[in-house]
């Protein structure tokens, strides 16, 4: 059974790498942004709080998204294996993983950092902007994010290094590349 945590910047491919293993293991795709604008969109309690955050480029508060976890880890598909993308955010909510996960019998094997240059991340998130008509990326409110993630999230790559299960990943190479370098970590 593979549980996986994907870290790294904005841009940094979590989400396209996460969803390709995902598929090729058999098992749940769990990322927080898709969620998290799914709410948004459908203008839900929790999609009308977290929208005030994501505009101006800040993470949205732990406590939005600690019972979003919970339920999630619970559901059936989750139940043969998962990779978390977007979550956690910082160490608070990391130790609050590892509690959550002690609670309902659950562990993960490995934390994964995909690692890419700042200058590669911005352009990156602009051409996405570009593509994806996503209003919430433009360049100041990308630019807030990168300081927002180094400032809080970066802290989880020593966080997971002292617990010996951090592995860094190049992300600034092709997909099939960062791929096959992925799949040879969990296989």
């Amino acid at each position: 059974m593979t549980r996986l945590i994907f870290l790294g910047a904005p841009g940094a491919g979590k989400g396209t790498q996460a969803q390709i293993l995902a598929q090729s293991c058999g098992i749940a795709h769990i990322s927080t942004g898709d969620i998290l604008r799914a709410e948004v969109k459908e203008q839900t309690d929790l999609g009308v709080k977290a929208k005030s955050y994501m505009d101006k480029g800040e993470l949205v508060p732990d406590s939005l998204l600690l019972d979003m976890i919970r339920g999630r880890l619970n559901q059936d598909d989750a139940s043969t294996g998962w990779i978390l993308d977007g979550f956690p955010r910082n160490v608070a909510q990391a130790e609050f993983l590892d509690r959550l996960l002690a609670e309902i019998g659950q562990s993960y094997d490995l934390a994964i950092d995909l690692s890419v240059p700042q200058s590669v991340l911005v352009a990156r998130l602009l051409d996405r902007a570009k593509i994806q008509n996503r209003p919430d990326d433009t360049e100041d409110v990308i630019r807030r994010r990168l300081v927002v993630y180094e400032e809080q999230t970066a802290p989880l790559i020593d966080f997971y290094q002292h617990k010996g299960v951090l592995r860094s990943v190049d992300g600034d190479r092709d997909l099939a590349t960062v791929t096959e370098e992925l799949e040879k970590l969990v296989n």
